[in-house]
């Protein structure tokens, strides 16, 4: 197989892409796939060198199943791998050099968003059937297209997702996201630098899909408005594809030459707004799901509440998402997850003009614990330091004056305490609220804390 430097690179720079998504482990990934590239192609055989001695036996043996699969979907081929260190390459060969990149060098296209995990709703149905559709034929129908909306509502998926759909079924072609940031930077470097007048102008002739997300950042910078005015009409003129996002409508854009925002009105603009309930819910079981869990644990109320509470933005519904999820593996540890324990995971988010769950024995175990930076496990279980054991006996005087539960049921929820522990607990705590101010402020900030 005869193949240039140039090729090769791309090759494993694009197996590494699918490994990287079927691996689903960033340490693994960074720690043994690192650095690693294609030395050599003689043959059935491909020689990869790879960053340790440690590196080359885990691959040889854990993964080689996994990278012989995607080494084949990728080539078409059975190769045989070969996993070795720098030091043990054949001397006959010559380690091909990565062809970098004279500008955007860090830029990247995250193989995490795709059209498979893009949640269409009524609220961006049109963005993603049209940046679906462009995808497919990139610079075939509209020219540019321009997608617009409030921030974490999408945008950034689907260029992503456009990005890895053109790379999968047009290898071919190179496909560039850039934030609009990169380019001002990118152009400030340029402009300050040494190289050739024409050279920036030259890069991009090479690209054939620009993506470039947060256009709006580009107004009042006239020269680099004028540089990418020149690049906008070079690449459209040459039937290359480009896709623009914002926060408003291109017509809203303030700061940017008429003749600019006239380009960008001159493809297919659409919006997307805020997702509906049906939306969020779908977001929210896909999220689920991805982390492992069992959506049919989560009470359908739950799922309604967030939906309904956190539909601003995606990003605010993910936010919420993760507390739950931190709640429940870390603090409540419950595989059930209801409305009460739902509500106490995003207090701190809703405030207190959200709804509360009523008080219960679990609620103050869980408020307590989070006042002492515990876990409910510790304040519940035999441990018996001394910061512990007063932490403890708090939330059992807690437990009996504000839901007057019999001393035997407290200490059944304390790890099954006899009676006389639990009132002994309680009336330590009694006697130290005659002379200890310090305790008398933590019940009052604990009482004002569970009081709905």
């Amino acid at each position: 197989m005869k193949s240039t430097i140039s090729e090769i690179t791309q090759l494993w720079d694009r197996i590494l892409d699918r490994i990287e998504v079927k691996l689903n482990d960033r340490h693994i990934y960074d720690s043994f796939f690192s650095g690693s590239y294609i030395h050599s192609i003689d043959g059935d055989t491909m020689i990869v060198v790879v960053n340790s001695g440690l590196a080359a036996s885990l691959l040889s043996s854990k993964y080689m199943d996994l990278i012989s699969g995607i080494v084949r979907e990728s080539t078409q081929s059975d190769f045989k791998l070969k996993f070795v260190q720098q030091n043990e390459v054949p001397t006959t060969a010559t380690k091909p050099v990565a062809e970098k990149a004279s500008f955007f060098a860090n830029s990247l296209i995250n193989t995490k968003f795709t059209f498979d995990n893009f949640v269409v709703g009524a609220s961006n149905r049109e963005a993603s059937q049209a940046a679906l559709m462009i995808a497919s034929t990139p610079g075939k129908l509209y020219n540019p297209l321009f997608i617009y909306s409030q921030s974490g509502l999408g945008k950034t998926h689907l260029l992503h997702a456009m990005g890895n759909y053109i790379k999968e079924n047009s290898p071919v072609s190179k496909v560039l996201y850039i934030s609009t940031d990169d380019f001002v930077d990118e152009f400030i470097k340029y402009v300050h630098g040494d190289k050739e007048s024409e050279t920036l102008k030259e890069f991009f002739k090479s690209v054939d899909v620009l993506l470039v997300d947060d256009i709006q950042f580009l107004a009042d910078k006239t020269k680099t408005e004028e540089m990418f005015f020149y690049i906008f009409n070079a690449l459209v003129n040459s039937g290359k594809q480009i896709v623009l996002t914002s926060d408003r409508h291109p017509s809203d854009l303030k700061g940017l030459e008429a003749r600019l925002v006239s380009r960008f009105n001159s493809g297919l603009t659409i919006n997307i707004s805020a997702p509906d309930q049906y939306t969020c819910i779908a977001i929210l079981k896909k999220k689920i799901e991805a982390n492992g869990l069992d959506i049919k644990n989560f009470d359908q109320d739950v799922l309604e509440f967030f939906a309904d509470r956190f539909s601003k933005n995606v990003r605010e519904l993910e936010g919420a998402l993760n507390r739950l999820l931190f709640y429940i593996i870390n603090i409540k540890q419950t595989q059930h997850i209801d409305m009460a324990v739902a509500i106490e995971s995003v207090q701190p988010l809703i405030g207190s003009n959200g709804p509360k769950s009523s008080l219960t024995e679990t609620k103050i175990i869980g408020t307590v614990a989070d006042y002492y930076n515990l876990t409910p496990s510790q304040l519940t279980g035999k441990i018996r330091t001394s910061q512990i054991a007063m932490a403890r006996h708090i939330a059992m005087y807690l437990i009996r004056t504000m839901l007057d539960l019999p001393f035997l049921k407290i200490g059944q929820l304390f790890g099954g305490k006899d009676h006389s522990t639990v009132m002994n607990g309680v009336e330590k705590v009694e006697k130290s609220l005659k002379t200890d101010t310090a305790l008398v402020a933590a019940i009052d900030e604990l009482q004002k804390r569970l009081k709905p």
